[in-house]
């Protein structure tokens, strides 16, 4: 990593400018290798530098807000967000502010208003981490806000702020043995087998990482597939499997899994992720809709606006506005309707989203058992699972706010949809 610091402070204000002013999402511009060129330590500071100012930015904006008279050009403005957030989280503030006026000194268009930069930060260097302090977590925005408030209600919708303002520790998903992994790799057993490690760090450096003995799965994610509950010698159909973590807990149990999605980009990295683990699936590269046979098994992990991922994805409420979930919700109606097709007659299929909007959960499979005849909900709780996280129809909610005081965990729905023999 630069001594400076500079190249991944210039990346972090780059990604932001792109997320806040193009609406662009940070997992579409790191697969497009915006950061390649970087050491793999800028590479990964400037990332989280951008992820941790973005859940901080409502408490940025209102410190800065103190000392503008008004917001200077967007780049600049994100400069000083980076480096508020950097300086309220108790980074040096000498090497923090030099490091900003610098960086828009060296602008082309900015360059005149380096003085402003250093005025600006030497003020937030002085008073920003005890106002920081005494801050409310960061709410979401309006339009994502009102529906979830009203589908949890107010308390529980102030519980999954402070979980996505809190971030997400790391979640490996073991192939055999989950205790030895947590003992490696310093992480702690999760109720549902999960291992979880702080601090983490280059996962790829991780103990057990180059032999293919664990995964990066978030807890909540992995319910999915235990709630599938595969058996060795199934056949099980995996749709929108990418990027392959569910794939490989189904592959790892012996059932022989076909694993679809229909994009080849994404195929690639879950036939890496195989590789890797030593895993085997069938991968087919296709639109759902077109997929045609018959199992004894189907995980459908539809495609959702990934609401419940705000803690490890805070550009999200950024990058959208909501205008997508209706066309998202009949798209599911219609993956299910075509997934139970390929079901066979005393079946299993578990509909999955990684949404906390009840129209892409619960009400989605309250209308699927109205429409299928041969439909029931199976209402049996893996381990690990709190029974009160049942659901009226039968599913399973899992929330942000959930095991809080261990760190949390993606906001998901599961039911697992039984077919009349």
């Amino acid at each position: 990593m630069s001594q400076t610091g500079l190249p991944a402070r210039r990346s972090a204000v780059y990604l932001l400018d792109q997320l806040l002013g193009e609406g662009r999402l940070m997992s579409e511009l790191l697969g497009a290798g915006v950061l390649d060129r970087l050491e793999p330590e800028d590479r990964a500071r400037a990332a989280r530098l951008a992820q941790d100012t973005l859940r901080g930015l409502e408490r940025a904006d209102r410190i800065l807000q103190k000392h503008l008279s008004k917001y200077p050009p967007l780049t600049v403005r994100n400069a000083l967000r980076v480096a508020t957030v950097e300086l309220c989280h108790g980074a040096a503030g000498h090497g923090v502010v030099n490091a900003m006026v610098e960086l828009v000194s060296r602008h082309n268009r900015y360059a005149h208003l380096k003085g402003l930069t250093n005025a600006v930060l030497r003020k937030v260097a002085a008073d920003g981490p005890e106002a920081w302090n005494a801050l409310r977590a960061p709410r979401l925005p309006k339009w994502l806000r009102g529906p979830l408030t009203e589908a949890w209600g107010a308390d529980a919708m102030a519980a999954m702020e402070a979980a996505h303002f809190a971030g997400a520790p790391l979640d490996l998903t073991a192939k055999t043995d989950a205790a030895a992994v947590a003992e490696a790799t310093g992480g702690v057993l999760l109720p549902n087998g999960s291992v979880r490690v702080k601090d983490a760090g280059q996962v790829s450096a991780m103990p057990g990482f180059s032999d293919g003995d664990w995964w990066v799965q978030d807890a909540a994610a992995s319910v999915a597939v235990s709630v599938l509950d595969p058996q060795a010698g199934e056949s099980v159909l995996d749709l929108c499997a990418a990027p392959g973590g569910k794939t490989m807990q189904i592959a790892a149990t012996g059932a022989a899994v076909t694993a679809v999605d229909d994009s080849a980009s994404r195929m690639q990295r879950v036939s890496e992720n195989l590789e890797r683990t030593g895993l085997k699936a069938k991968l087919v590269t296709s639109d759902v809709r077109k997929m045609t046979g018959t199992y004894d098994a189907i995980l459908l992990d539809a495609p959702c606006s990934a609401t419940g991922t705000i803690r490890r994805h805070p550009d999200l409420p950024h990058a959208k506005d909501g205008s997508e979930f209706g066309e998202l919700i009949e798209l599911q109606e219609h993956f299910i309707d075509h997934a139970w097709k390929l079901l066979k007659p005393g079946g299993r299929m578990v509909f999955c989203t990684c949404s906390l909007l009840p129209d892409e959960g619960e009400v989605q499979v309250e209308e699927a058992l109205a429409r299928h005849a041969d439909m029931s909900c199976d209402t049996a709780i893996p381990a690990g699972i709190d029974p009160a996280w049942q659901t009226e129809e039968g599913g399973i909610r899992l929330r942000p706010d959930y095991w809080a005081d261990a760190g949390g965990m993606d906001g998901f729905y599961i039911a697992c949809l039984r077919k009349t023999a």
